[in-house]
């Protein structure tokens, strides 16, 4: 673990309910918009054509079934 990242830590231990709420909130919606981003990268590179040719696949010969 990085200086950095146990200082992080350190000062998240030190918040108040209020401000770790108030954090929590903050970071889910930081990190959804962070997951958000790579995965429109990932599906924009490429990275996701196989496993769309594979559920495709699956679809295609019966294995899976529309929901």
């Amino acid at each position: 673990m990085t200086p950095l990242v146990e200082k992080i830590e350190e000062e998240v231990a030190a918040l108040s309910d209020d401000e770790l709420r108030s954090f929590r909130s903050w970071f889910v919606e930081f990190d959804a918009a962070n997951w958000d981003r790579q995965f429109a990268s990932d599906a924009t590179n490429g990275r996701l054509d196989e496993l769309a040719a594979e559920a495709l696949a699956h679809y295609g010969s019966g294995k899976a079934k529309p929901l």
